[in-house]
């Protein structure tokens, strides 16, 4: 990868920053102090804390990267190089403040332990720190939901040399919330995915998810329910406590499909270039190795993708060693929940949700894609979680926009010839139809 070469920080943005800076700053100390002074008035004595946290040290001298996020806090903004970076930033940056700032009211907690003096320099720092933060304001951890947005600005910045730097960095002042004696270790996962939130409601590509509306895609509120009464049940299980708790991970993932499908459609997975965006990555995670698992499940006596016409192959989506292996020039996939496998010479994606019907500009787009693929030469295989549903679709739109097929049942007929298990819904024969009709 090649050294990201800093652009001049122009005027515009300036003023951007500087606003942003002039909003922020203030904001954080009234209402962190705030949010302090409520908790200590409430007389808060509750905690969550693990037996094993009594065997963290002290350690003094952590309270120098741990005050380190306040300076690249305001450095942070002069990594953005348009307005649009330069707002979504300050936008993240804000939306972590009030999350926060909600949870600490409406869970309020208290750092269980007695901190033990420190002296000279870092004692200094320790008691500047103390002048207005008490030891309230835990879970999650603003620390660590700014630590996130601001290591994820400075990172993908960075060359490569440089960003083992800032991964160093990230991890030295996440670690010194605990050494500190700031935060127990519940505040810091809880951190994190309140900061990688903030990225997926202000991502760096597309629109903000919940700025959208599924972008002419038919929504599945039963599907949304489905995964919402998931994400309730885990919420459940995360209540119990102790190490349950971490179920609020599941939970969270769920909860951002069910919004994917009752609104943001495709554009909640935040699939670039067939790429998913770091924070879906991460906080979809439970969901994705889910479907991981149910697709290899539901595949496997059907593991090897079948020839449908002239050099195209439909299936299911490839590991990098199976598509390696089955010598594949190009992959179409149109899956919305995984990122393109890597190891064909082409790569094309065009996101669809699973069990959702697509538009016909969407459907459009991905039969021309296939036909480009086709075009280019070689062996295309046409992917998606099964190979039974968006897949077959797609080639069946190509077989109809390409002329090689004259009705919609013939093509279907050709599919089936080919991959007996493929579906087709009443719902994906009208949308062929009105294609054919389109044409």
């Amino acid at each position: 990868m090649n050294t990201v070469v800093a652009a001049p920080i122009g005027p515009i943005r300036w003023k951007h920053s500087v606003a942003w800076l002039v909003l922020l700053a203030p904001l954080f100390f009234l209402s962190y102090g705030w949010t302090n002074q409520l908790a200590a008035s409430r007389g808060v004595s509750e905690s969550i804390v693990f037996g094993w946290e009594r065997a963290i040290p002290f350690l003094p001298w952590t309270i120098v990267p741990y005050w380190s996020i306040d300076l690249f806090y305001g450095l942070s903004f002069l990594a953005c190089r348009t307005p649009r970076e330069v707002n979504h930033h300050g936008l993240r940056l804000l939306t972590a403040q009030l999350i926060s700032v909600t949870c600490f009211v409406v869970f309020p907690l208290r750092f269980s332990g007695e901190k033990p003096v420190a002296d000279g320099l870092f004692g200094t720092l320790f008691d500047a720190l103390a002048g207005f933060d008490l030891p309230y304001n835990q879970a999650p951890s603003l620390h660590i939901s700014l630590l996130v947005i601001i290591w994820w600005v400075l990172v993908r910045r960075a060359s490569p040399g440089r960003r083992i730097v800032w991964h160093l960095w990230a991890l030295l002042v996440a670690a010194s919330v605990l050494t500190t004696w700031q935060h127990h270790f519940f505040d810091l996962p809880t951190g994190v995915l309140a900061g990688l939130l903030c990225l997926w409601l202000w991502p760096d590509r597309g629109t903000p998810p919940l700025l959208q509306r599924s972008n002419g895609e038919a929504t599945r509120p039963r599907l949304a329910l489905a995964y919402f009464a998931g994400a309730m049940f885990c919420l459940l299980i995360a209540m119990q406590g102790g190490w349950t708790m971490f179920a609020a991970w599941p939970a969270a993932a769920l909860a951002l499909v069910a919004v994917n499908y009752a609104w943001a459609g495709v554009g909640g997975f935040q699939k670039h270039d067939g790429r998913q965006s770091v924070a879906v990555r991460w906080l979809m995670a439970p969901y994705r190795l889910g479907a991981w698992i149910n697709s290899r499940l539901w595949t496997r006596r059907k593991p090897v993708p079948d020839q449908v016409a002239d050099t195209v192959w439909l299936g299911r989506l490839p590991t990098p060693a199976e598509l390696a292996r089955q010598r594949f020039d190009a992959v179409v996939d149109v899956t919305a929940e995984f990122d393109t496998p890597r190891g064909a010479a082409r790569s094309h994606s065009v996101p669809m949700l699973d069990l959702a019907v697509p538009s016909l500009a969407t459907l459009r787009h991905a039969a021309s894609t296939l036909d480009s693929a086709v075009a280019s030469g070689g062996r295309v295989l046409v992917c998606c979680a099964l190979g039974y549903s968006r897949s077959a679709l797609t080639v069946a739109a190509w077989l109809l926009q390409s002329g090689r097929c004259a009705s919609v049942d013939a093509a279907i007929a050709r599919i089936k010839a080919a991959r007996p298990q493929v579906v087709f819904s009443e719902a994906h024969l009208t949308l062929l139809e009105d294609l054919t009709d389109a044409r």
